[in-house]
């Protein structure tokens, strides 16, 4: 028996973690996985050939965000996930807030352009094309936070009370476009707040945080909202299979319960990820500080002194 036409068997067993995490893979997903580790590879493979270095921390943090996406979308999950609004809400929670913040800060931005060759003069290549894009109107405002802060809000609640999500459910294209929504809004809502890589937007750190919180208590809210509902919220998910053994409503709340968990535990991740980022700016700050000083003999400090100095003698 196949569901909503994505020829996947609905008489499942109840669901254990052993069964979630056996491997089943969406094609599409897993053909992107293998092709981003490959292509990250490759970059870093030739910018160690011609004796450049690249952190390792970022080689595992993109490794790490990939592994993260083909976890809820190449195994049972995915399968589960189609059936059970507790098990879809582990993917949407995963792969728009826990896979974007370890593949952004893999910086696979800064990696293609320091791998990808210059073109020439007068000439226009890959490398080309891509800085035309970071400096773009459009990505401007698309990374801006009156455009990241609504689209992050209205993923959630735009999406899962309207009939659009039942309509995505009811194919596999629709699925796919779906977590691939989620996966592009998660990118452009933390890549100006955290991301390593250049971007249009990029705004100091006390706003960074701001823009981090003014979204957080809207995920919140979504998931009470489903914790608290009376009745089943999601057409899709309201005659659960017999065979899984599970009550809507109360798939439902715990649907809720993961929503709500995930707006407080990326929320530090994040946190620590900018204070970190943030004192490794202020480090550099200070030693660039201090090499000019060296230059110059440290002139900002002797100036400073003779404006004490005049002062004092204006007092007498």
């Amino acid at each position: 028996m196949d569901h909503s036409g994505h020829g996947m068997n609905m008489d499942l067993p109840p669901f254990t973690l052993g069964r979630g995490l056996a491997f089943s893979a969406d094609p599409f997903f897993l053909i992107g996985c293998v092709a981003a580790l490959a292509l990250y590879g490759y970059a870093v493979l030739r910018l160690r050939g011609r004796g450049d270095s690249w952190p390792v921390n970022r080689v595992v943090f993109f490794v790490l965000g990939v592994l993260t996406i083909a976890l809820v979308m190449c195994t049972g999950f995915n399968d589960y996930g189609m059936v059970m609004f507790s098990v879809h809400m582990v993917q949407h929670m995963v792969i728009s807030m826990v896979s974007p913040i370890l593949l952004l800060l893999g910086a696979p931005v800064t990696l293609a352009l320091r791998a990808l060759p210059v073109a020439g003069r007068d000439r226009t290549g890959p490398r080309e094309l891509l800085l035309k894009l970071l400096h773009s109107r459009y990505l401007r405002i698309i990374t801006h936070p009156a455009f990241t802060i609504p689209l992050f809000i209205a993923s959630l609640y735009a999406l899962y009370f309207t009939p659009l999500f039942d309509f995505l459910m009811e194919s596999k294209p629709g699925h796919i476009a779906m977590m691939v929504h989620f996966l592009a809004v998660g990118l452009v809502f933390f890549w100006p707040i955290m991301g390593v890589d250049p971007g249009p937007h990029r705004p100091g750190y006390v706003m960074r945080m701001l823009e981090l919180f003014a979204g957080m208590p809207f995920h919140a809210f979504f998931g009470i909202a489903l914790m608290m509902a009376s009745q089943p919220m999601v057409k899709a998910y309201e005659n659960p299979p017999a065979s899984l053994g599970v009550d809507a409503l109360s798939d439902q709340s715990v649907a809720g319960g993961i929503a709500w968990a995930f707006s407080e535990i990326p929320s530090v991740l994040v946190l620590i990820a900018l204070v970190f980022q943030w004192y490794r700016s202020e480090q550099r700050s200070a030693k660039r500080s201090d090499r000019a000083a060296d230059r110059d003999g440290d002139q900002e400090l002797k100036a400073y002194n003779a404006y004490l100095a005049s002062l004092q003698t204006r007092g007498q």
